[in-house]
């Protein structure tokens, strides 16, 4: 039975990307017969334009049948006078959230022949491997109350909710530790307990969950300190679990420490494994158009799609390696061009892929 792939482009370079990672796509899907279909939708500002609203329920509908969901990315600033509730990101936070996709991956790891192009010294980052488990569908950008009110004196307050259930807390505690099991075997839980009680909840459900998994060690540390220690020994983790809002801002950190967020594909999981694979970048509007950006995460999340959900790791493994072997050519986007390298389009590059793929 073939499997159903939805494809949704987004905005501004989200389109460029998306032409290369779906050749690659379409070449693994002859080369290993995985009998894959593809859909076309739209979501965020494409979807707006075209229907009013960031997420329309064909595309919706398309997202329930589909066994993955590829996303290239959403938003930009011809948007950013539309109503709140309208906005792009909201149609992606609402696809999040019907799909119950509430555990975010986003791997950090370093290509040898990338270590140059890290902001860090290379022997901080070289063999970097670091993986964070985001809980993706709850936390401060979901939780109610929230809005901007006008006090008694006139004055106007802006408030939003940080909450966590504890079976939201106990489900992306489970994944962490799975995938940790399959990889070094250590848990570091980032939280900030010492100020906020949701956070003193999410440290016991995290005790309680690590106890069912003796061979992971698990730890814990404050997300100030966690930001610290991933600038100054980022190679001291293997798995690092932590909520929506601090997971946002810690996976773009550690996304730097590679070269380039250009690199970084993402996944998004619900409980059944199906999922939305996404780049880690924006929309980057003002490449847009240029024919510069870089596809490498975006095929790079076609790979994590084809491991994680299709159940296709030889497939995937091929992609990473034809990746790795483009940058063993010397090949490189303008976001990780350095001496000595060659400077190529978005299309070259993802054409070099494919060659890679076809030897």
């Amino acid at each position: 039975m073939s499997k159903k792939i939805l494809v949704l482009p987004g905005d501004y370079i989200g389109p460029e990307i998306m032409t290369e990672a779906v050749t690659v796509l379409e070449t693994v899907n002859r080369r290993f017969a995985l009998d894959l279909e593809l859909e076309l939708g739209l979501l965020g500002g494409a979807a707006i334009d075209a229907h009013g609203v960031p997420l329309p329920e064909e595309t919706l509908a398309s997202a329930r049948a589909a066994d993955a969901i590829l996303l290239g990315a959403v938003g930009g600033p011809k948007w950013d006078n539309v109503e709140r509730h309208l906005r792009p990101e909201r149609g992606l936070l609402g696809l999040r959230s019907a799909l119950e996709l509430f555990g975010n991956l986003r791997p950090a790891i370093l290509y040898p022949q990338l270590a140059a192009a890290s902001s860090l010294k290379p022997e901080i980052v070289s063999g970097l491997d670091i993986l964070i488990v985001r809980e993706l569908t709850g936390g401060i950008y979901f939780g109610e109350p929230r809005g901007i009110r006008t006090l008694d004196n006139g004055e106007r307050q802006g408030f939003n909710t940080y909450v966590y259930s504890e079976s939201e807390i106990r489900r992306i505690g489970h994944l962490a530790f799975q995938l940790a099991r399959q990889r070094g075997h250590r848990v570091c839980s980032v939280d900030k307990s010492n100020v906020l009680e949701v956070t003193v909840l999410w440290r016991e459900v995290m005790e309680e969950v690590g106890k069912e998994y003796p061979d992971v060690a698990l730890s814990h540390m404050y997300v100030d300190n966690a930001a610290m220690q991933l600038v100054r020994a980022p190679k001291q983790f293997d798995v690092l679990v932590t909520g929506n809002m601090f997971g946002d801002i810690l996976s773009d950190a550690a996304a730097m420490l590679t070269g380039s967020i250009g690199m970084l594909p993402s996944a998004s999981l619900d409980k059944n494994g199906r999922g939305m694979y996404e780049p880690c970048h924006g929309s980057a509007p003002d490449i847009a158009g240029q024919g510069v950006a870089n596809p490498l995460a975006t095929i790079l999340s076609v790979a994590m799609m084809l491991r994680y959900t299709l159940a296709a790791p030889e497939a995937a493994a091929a992609i990473e390696a034809a990746v790795s072997a483009v940058l063993d050519q010397g090949l490189r986007t303008a976001d990780i061009h350095g001496d000595g390298t060659t400077l190529v389009s978005t299309r070259e590059m993802g054409a070099a892929v494919v060659a890679a793929l076809q030897a």
